[in-house]
């Protein structure tokens, strides 16, 4: 585990970050979910159109995002709820937001002194695919390519200071 200053003083080169929030996504689908997060043979041709995004403020402050389609957030909420997927209403956004929020907080615990430096929002859910999320600070996002159920899903964290 790197400290919030190790991780903090990479000059805006965030890539060692990546495999934490890889990690953090992987935690988070096996206990809530009950399922393994694979890694997908290529380029995924994803269309998501439904997106979580959670802030974060305080020592890291920035958006962590789950994006995925539509059937991939329904079955979340069907395995979370323990219903058959037919079953699924309108619980859909609050599952994927709860996810989201869920690697959020595993992520920034998984950097030591960051857990109590670092304050979450409430869940955002944002429907449909045209738009674009813009960091003030031109900080790339970190992205990670997932496959939830062979479905793909992007965990990404716009980190903007």
């Amino acid at each position: 585990m790197k400290s919030v200053s190790e991780l903090l003083a990479t000059n805006g080169h965030h890539e060692a970050w990546k495999p934490l929030l890889e990690l953090a996504a992987r935690e988070v689908f096996e206990l809530m979910l009950g399922c393994q997060l694979t890694v997908p043979e290529a380029a995924d041709e994803a269309k998501p159109d439904i997106t979580s995004m959670v802030g974060l403020a305080g020592a890291l402050s920035g958006v962590l995002s789950v994006r995925c389609d539509r059937q991939a957030a329904a079955l979340m909420a069907s395995k979370m709820l323990g219903v058959d997927l037919d079953k699924v209403g309108p619980e859909i956004p609050d599952a994927l937001g709860e996810v989201c929020n869920m690697v959020a907080g595993n992520f920034k615990n998984k950097i030591a002194g960051l857990a109590e430096g670092c304050m979450l929002s409430p869940p955002t859910i944002v429907s449909g695919s045209d738009y674009t999320l813009y960091s003030p600070t031109d900080s790339p996002a970190l992205e990670v390519r997932l496959r939830f159920e062979g479905m793909p899903i992007l965990i990404a964290l716009l980190i903007q200071s």
